[in-house]
């Protein structure tokens, strides 16, 4: 349906007029009415009630009405809304992260950028790195927090950006401490991190945290003893809580509060776990673009 028709029965609803309203629409009376009676005649009904001294809207016109100003409302936000989405003001944003993210980085970044952009719809979704890294070569995802390889580069067409290097620290049971099995709770030393079983990620889940750690204990002359693997943070920090053993984890993990857990400082050297932000190349949205912006925000 052509949106001029409706205009013209809007003006000749609130003026109750036909000169009047030719007026207000720049227009001559005889198109106006010609525009009416046909816009009558594709509806089946009369949206007036004409007699040679008055005009008044039909219960047809009445009941038709609002329907009509509230379209003629959207359409008038039309180029209001365009310039918003492409300006990066409202739209979408989907983000996946790590597990470790969601006690570092990420709380913070989606606070600020909802806080600066309310009117976004951010759509979170939690995946190891494996997961995330095709998923957005394929451009499932605008972006992604991931830990990124150590031994290779990212496929070409992401792009990356450091957000984070920070200590790995030891989660251990509390019950070890109290029963004395670790011999302080200040720094664990490099003989209780290899004398203790160690809960890890997968290699095939997570390859970069898992060398990380695994090349921190061959650096102390020694091998991991994994009596067991997880593939969420939170999991491993239960089984850590549980006494099955230990767990080397991003510092930021003291976030993490768990009964039955304490976090401990490791002895000597201590191995970083970098955390980082990537992206599709040449592929930004708007929403997107506003979010890199605001990584440069202090």
């Amino acid at each position: 349906m052509d949106v001029r028709p409706l205009r013209h029965f809007a003006a000749v609803a609130d003026t109750l007029h036909f000169g009047r309203a030719a007026e207000r629409l720049g227009m001559t009376q005889p198109p106006l009415s010609q525009s009416i009676m046909a816009l009558e005649k594709t509806l089946g009904a009369p949206l007036f009630v004409r007699s040679k001294r008055s005009v008044r809207l039909s219960a047809f016109g009445e009941q038709w009405l609002p329907h009509v100003l509230a379209t003629l409302d959207s359409l008038d936000e039309l180029p209001t809304t365009a310039r918003r989405i492409r300006d990066g003001q409202t739209g979408l944003l989907t983000l996946s992260f790590v597990s470790t993210a969601d006690y570092s980085v990420l709380p913070a970044l989606v606070r600020r950028y909802s806080q600066a952009f309310p009117d976004v719809e951010i759509r979170l979704f939690e995946a190891t790195s494996d997961v995330q890294i095709p998923a957005l070569v394929a451009g499932e995802r605008h972006a992604g927090i991931i830990i990124p390889p150590a031994d290779q580069a990212l496929p070409p067409p992401l792009d990356y950006r450091r957000l984070l290097r920070e200590p790995l620290i030891a989660a251990v049971p509390t019950a070890w401490i109290d029963e004395g099995r670790i011999a302080s709770d200040a720094r664990l030393s490099t003989d209780e991190v290899l004398a203790s079983p160690l809960i890890l990620f997968p290699k095939q889940v997570a390859p970069a945290f898992h060398d990380l750690v695994t090349g921190y204990y061959a650096a102390l002359g020694g091998a991991p003893r994994i009596v067991q693997e997880a593939i969420q943070m939170q999991t491993i920090i239960s089984l850590v809580s549980s006494g099955l053993g230990i767990a080397l984890v991003p510092a930021s993990l003291r976030n993490m509060a768990r009964t039955g857990v304490s976090y401990i400082p490791l002895a000597g050297a201590v191995p970083e776990l970098e955390t980082g932000l990537v992206w599709r190349r040449g592929e930004v949205s708007a929403t997107l673009a506003n979010f890199l912006k605001l990584l440069d925000t202090p």
